[in-house]
């Protein structure tokens, strides 16, 4: 499978809000494959099809080399705790750029997998900052966002000169 080209930050396409998938054929399990090899080649933990310019509501996540994939389909958050945690994050849209991100230490979701069929999972931990990451890259909202305004400038700024370098 190919590793497809990333878009990068701040690609309109980023921004824009991904749809539904509808079909579950063989070319969803190709796009969740080339995601995969995309994603362990930028290197990165989590990708989105949105990340490569495929505006479908798909994400894939793999913590480590012997963690499991997790592929979510149609992905969305059913409940979130009231306790908080901080995690570094950043995007393989925009490598290099990192900053501590707080988010609910845990979830709930519903999602479906590669056969359409419907799931619901909890996650806590990093794994729960992961997939409310990709979701909202799903929902058209970069990590930036997450940030206050003065943070996201600076990193925006740094990001630029880093790319002009």
């Amino acid at each position: 499978m190919p590793v497809r080209a990333i878009l990068r930050y701040p690609d309109p396409l980023l921004a824009a809000k991904c749809v539904p998938v509808t079909e579950f054929d063989a070319s969803l399990e190709t796009l969740v494959s080339d995601l995969l090899e995309t994603m362990q080649a930028a290197p990165g933990v989590g990708i989105t099809a949105a990340h490569v310019g495929v505006l479908k509501r798909v994400s894939v996540i793999k913590l480590g080399p012997d963690e499991p994939l997790i592929v979510h389909v149609n992905p969305e958050i059913l409940t979130r705790s009231v306790d908080l945690q901080r995690f570094t994050e950043g995007s393989v849209s925009m490598p290099g750029i990192t900053d501590e991100v707080e988010r609910p230490r845990a979830i709930r979701l519903r999602y479906q997998d590669l056969q359409g069929t419907v799931h619901e999972d909890e996650a806590e931990g990093f794994l729960s900052t992961c997939i409310q990451h990709e979701i909202d890259q799903l929902d058209g909202i970069f990590w930036l966002k997450r940030l206050s305004r003065l943070k996201r400038d600076r990193l925006v700024r740094r990001f630029e000169k880093e790319m002009r370098a």
